[in-house]
């Protein structure tokens, strides 16, 4: 028979049979993803399901692009965690979420289909459950159709067929290291000869990249530009001028109140950039 029960952790109704716990299914295995399979792993049977077998601590990634070694200590493969917390992990995309002959089924495309999942030609799987839990986070690149950049690997099929970089296969922790030494290289060559290089939007991702590039290729020209008339809009006025005098010191040129409009000459003329920036990062 089909009864309610209260979970000891959360006061809410849930479905079970007998002892069987409801199956909970995870979508997206960042911060949230990992944080709900912990919490609540001893009340549902869980399966956590992303697009990558790793997780990677993105507030950090900024360092590993100008230290790769840094990278290591900023990402883990999922399996073996989830694994002692007694979820199970699978690999890949979920494609889609339906209600069919009485079962909510979730359809994904397993990334390396193995003993404990079974798969289609297609490498399409079934996943049945009661409960969802969508964890998919967000996008950086703003001017991206699939909103790709280089802080966040690029995972998903559909993006992945119209990348930047589509050689490399990021849902893989050794890609996505590949990844990184390869921008790390790109970097040191335009350090080697004093490029310029601009670096749109002066919020924290924008100031933490530009310092980080000055500390660590300190012959690039860098120049960061913002809408906004200074940088670090939400932050108080005495923080963003103490990161101004700081930018200032290192040779840092900042320039604010600008629209970013790379086709427009006016707008290099206005950055002192009148023969354009070599490289260009939006942050």
């Amino acid at each position: 028979p089909v009864f309610s029960m209260s979970s000891n952790r959360f006061q809410i109704p849930l479905l079970s049979v007998k002892n069987v716990k409801p199956r909970l299914l995870v979508i997206g295995g960042q911060f949230s993803g990992t944080f709900v399979c912990r919490e609540l792993r001893r009340d549902f049977e869980i399966t956590l399901v992303d697009a990558k077998e790793f997780m990677e601590f993105t507030p950090g990634i900024l360092r590993a692009f100008v230290r790769p070694s840094h990278f290591d200590s900023l990402s883990f493969t999922l399996q073996p965690v989830m694994e002692k917390m007694a979820v199970k992990f699978v690999a890949g995309e979920v494609k889609k979420l339906s209600f069919e002959d009485g079962e909510v089924l979730a359809a994904v495309k397993v990334l390396d289909p193995g003993q404990d999942t079974e798969v289609d030609s297609e490498g399409m799987s079934l996943l049945a459950f009661e409960y969802c839990v969508i964890c998919s986070g967000c996008n950086f690149g703003p001017f991206s159709k699939w909103g790709e950049s280089l802080w966040f690997p690029t995972i998903h099929e559909a993006a992945r067929k119209e990348s930047e970089w589509p050689d490399i296969d990021e849902r893989y922790l050794e890609g996505r290291r590949r990844h990184i030494l390869e921008e790390h290289e790109k970097l040191a060559a335009l350090n080697a000869r004093r490029a310029a290089v601009l670096v749109v939007g002066a919020g924290f991702i924008g100031v933490e990249w530009v310092t980080e590039l000055q500390h660590f290729f300190p012959q690039l020209q860098l120049t960061i530009v913002d809408v906004l008339p200074r940088c670090l809009g939400p932050l108080p006025d005495r923080a963003a001028k103490y990161c101004e005098r700081y930018m200032n010191r290192v040779g840092i040129k900042q320039v604010y109140d600008i629209k970013y409009d790379p086709v427009s000459q006016t707008f290099w003329d206005q950055v002192d950039l009148p023969a354009k920036a070599e490289k260009t990062f939006v942050c």
